[in-house]
This record gives C-alpha cells, sequence and structure tokens, in this order.
C-alpha cells in the first residue's frame, strides 16, 4: 500500500512539475504563460541589445556603427535603395533570440515556437507605432520554402512565426500569393555576393492575390536581404503596390 501511494505521490509531482510555467529558453519556472520568456532572457535577448545600439537604417535594417536616436537610411540604402519600403526586426541575431531560432528550425524545439511568435507580434507592433501606414490593410507572406525542403522540416517557419500577429491584428496570411518554383542551395552555405546569383528566378508571385496590396514580407532572419529582395521585386511586378519586411532578427 506504501509503495502504491508513494508511486501515486510520484507522478502527480511529476505532473505538477511539468504543468508549472517555464522559460522555453533556459527552462526556469516562472510565473505567467507557459511561452513566455523569464526576465533573465529577456534581458539578455536582442531587443536590449537593439536598444543598446540605437535605431537602425529603416531600409536595411542595419545598426549604425555609432548609436543614433532616429531611425536614418543608410549610405549603401541611399546610394542603392531596397525593393521595400521598410524593414521591421525584432533585434539583432544574437543572443537568446538566436538561440531560439536555432532550436526551433533545426533541433525541433517546437516549443520555442510561441516566444518567437511573441517577438515578431513586439516587433511589428513597435514598426506601426513608428509609422502607422504599415498596418493599414496590409496581407502578410511568409516567405516560402521548397516543396521538398518543406516536406524535410515538415513546416515553414516563415508562416508559423506569424500566426499570433495574423490573429491579434487581423492581418490575414497569404502563403498562396508566392512560391519558391526552384530548388536553391541554402543561402547560409554561400558567401555574401554568391547570394543573389543563387536565389535569382527561385520566386513566382500571384497576381491575382497581390494587385493593388500591401504586403508585410515575413521572415525569420534576414542577413543580406538577397531573398528578401528577390521576394520583393517579384510581389512588385505582379501588382502589390508596397512591400514591407518584418523579420525575427537581422543578422
Amino acid at each position: 500500500m506504501r509503495e502504491l501511494l508513494t508511486r501515486v505521490a510520484g507522478a502527480v509531482l511529476r505532473t505538477a512539475l511539468l504543468a508549472e510555467a517555464r522559460c522555453p529558453c533556459c527552462g526556469k519556472v516562472r510565473a505567467g504563460g507557459m511561452a513566455e520568456l523569464c526576465a533573465e532572457c529577456r534581458e539578455d535577448g536582442a531587443a536590449a541589445e537593439a536598444e543598446q545600439r540605437g535605431e537602425p537604417c529603416p531600409g536595411c535594417g542595419e545598426y549604425p556603427p555609432v548609436p543614433q536616436d532616429v531611425s536614418l537610411l543608410c549610405g549603401c540604402c541611399r546610394e542603392t535603395p531596397r525593393p521595400w519600403g521598410r524593414v521591421l526586426a525584432y533585434g539583432p541575431y544574437a543572443g537568446r533570440l538566436k538561440q531560439l531560432i536555432l532550436g526551433y528550425k533545426f533541433e525541433n524545439r517546437l516549443d520555442f515556437g510561441r516566444s518567437l511568435q511573441e517577438c515578431l507580434l513586439e516587433a511589428y507592433e513597435r514598426g506601426v507605432a513608428a509609422c502607422p501606414e504599415l498596418g493599414q490593410g496590409a496581407v502578410l507572406v511568409p516567405v516560402p520554402l521548397h516543396p521538398r525542403r518543406l516536406l524535410m522540416r515538415g513546416f515553414n517557419q516563415s508562416r508559423e512565426i506569424a500566426r499570433l500577429l495574423s490573429a491579434r491584428h487581423g492581418l490575414p496570411i497569404r502563403q498562396d500569393a508566392l512560391s519558391r518554383v526552384r530548388r536553391t542551395t541554402p543561402q547560409m552555405r554561400l558567401a555574401r555576393e554568391a547570394r543573389a546569383e543563387n536565389i535569382r528566378g527561385a520566386f513566382a508571385a500571384r497576381s491575382q492575390v497581390l494587385e493593388g496590396q500591401a504586403v508585410l514580407l515575413v521572415d525569420d532572419i534576414m542577413t543580406t536581404g538577397a531573398t528578401l529582395e528577390e521576394c520583393a521585386r517579384a510581389m512588385l511586378a505582379a501588382g502589390a503596390k508596397r512591400v514591407d519586411v518584418l523579420v525575427l532578427a537581422r543578422a
């Protein structure tokens, strides 16, 4: 009888521990929703680092060498404008944010998904507060994966991280607006100068969906921006009236 009671007590304790709200990044027990980062991880995260580095360039999301209080186009974007309006990013590709993204994409840590959704939502809300027209009638278009890569991974991370934003602000996710028509070498394996050529012609946009639409193009990481540029050009050619970029991290 005593052994049975011990087993039951152990099962109840394990259930209680599993039900505790824990930080998805470090595992520390915390108050509030289970998906939220604890105070330590949030302080060590990309948002805190971004605050220390000042306002990024609105054209490419790059942080200035010297922190600045206003968002100004960098020299590169003034010389060669990007094919979109603005880039909104939660923060630099570093610290806890980098850990969450890599775990979610490559280590099957799907429990990180809610925290990443919240980061994207925060990036959007900060951006709209500074530039209200970004939230007016926009549709969310996730950067698509090639069907073979989608089959291997099992999910498109760009679509999944946009779900909370879509639900909170009523912005439809239009994954049918853009498709990947050519399989390419993963951009992370290539040097910066090879990325634009690698991705050229890889996407097709549907004018039936995009004609006259304002688009928020969603991805997890922006590095050189070659993939996002190719997507934006395809959608503008298909009739989109405006394209802006929303990412979790700027590398």
